[in-house]
């Protein structure tokens, strides 16, 4: 490297505020894409292919490689990285499980959406379930509190999908995403079993507090709680940690919602005391 170079990277070194300088062993994003893939393999092999690795290959590489890049997460949050072998190992044992969510999402996608052939084409074909199966994968890197990496992976849906699903958010079974573009999920918001999204669809938050300070304050229940058997359709924004929708309610298209809606209750736009329908139980 000739000393214009080596000056320009001496330039950039002194611009960079010093909590951006990374050690040694960070979480990095093109590996833990590859955990993705590698992962997809095992759960559905023929459907998904990395670098021609059969299922079993695969959930070796997968094996070694969480470990790896547990270890580098855990090191550059500052905890302990023996804990990477035990939390790989868990996260392994938990394959089954994520698979058997997988097929419920797989069924509630093809029976949801009339244009689907087979449930072949839902797994081929499909942005909601392909970043509904990441967040699967994600979500449960985030319950045994592994930093970086779920983030990492559903960022990476989110690229991929224009979907964006927060990998601590809770989602129940039979859960189908039609389209999907747009889409929003916070990290706080609880959905329950047999929902479905349509694109543009916000379950977010509203105004946060501020500390003295005026800065952000960070934590607590952020977004909205979402019930069993529950549709909203397109560009509606549901907000508010406080916010609970009852089971069997629809919300309609461009929707703006802050606050919480009993069981069977169907809500339109414009929002009018005309537009507010709360059906008998069972109707």
């Amino acid at each position: 490297m000739n000393e214009e170079m080596k000056q320009l990277l001496d330039e950039i070194r002194a611009a960079r505020n010093n909590d951006l300088n990374a050690p040694r062993r960070i979480a990095d994003r093109t590996r833990t894409v590859s955990l993705i893939k590698k992962a997809q393999v095992v759960l559905l092999p023929g459907y998904y292919h990395y670098n021609n690795l059969t299922a079993e290959q695969a959930l070796e590489e997968l094996s070694e490689d969480l470990k790896g890049e547990i270890s580098a997460a855990l090191c550059f949050s500052g905890r302990n990285m023996t804990l990477a072998e035990s939390l790989s190992e868990e996260f392994l044992k938990r394959l089954p499980r994520i698979m058997r969510i997988l097929n419920t999402d797989i069924q509630a996608i093809y029976e949801g959406d009339p244009a689907a052939k087979s449930q072949a084409e839902v797994i081929l074909c499909y942005p909601g379930f392909y970043a509904i199966s990441i967040y699967r994968i994600a979500h449960e890197l985030y319950e045994l509190d592994v930093p970086y990496i779920p983030r990492i992976m559903t960022e990476y849906a989110h690229e991929k999908t224009g979907i964006d699903i927060n990998p601590g958010a809770s989602i129940g079974e039979y859960f189908c995403i039609d389209h999907g573009t747009g889409i929003v999920i916070g990290e706080t918001a609880r959905i329950g079993h047999h929902v479905k999204l349509y694109q543009g669809v916000t379950i977010g938050a509203k105004s946060f507090e501020k500390d003295e300070n005026g800065h952000l304050v960070k934590g607590g229940k952020r977004h909205p709680d979402i019930g069993d058997h529950v549709v909203v359709y397109a560009n509606a924004t549901i907000l508010g940690g406080d916010t609970r929708i009852g089971d069997h309610c629809t919300i309609g298209g461009n929707v703006w919602l802050l606050e919480s809606l009993p069981p069977y209750t169907t809500i339109v736009h414009p929002v009018g005391e005309d537009q507010i329908l709360t059906c008998p139980e069972g109707d």
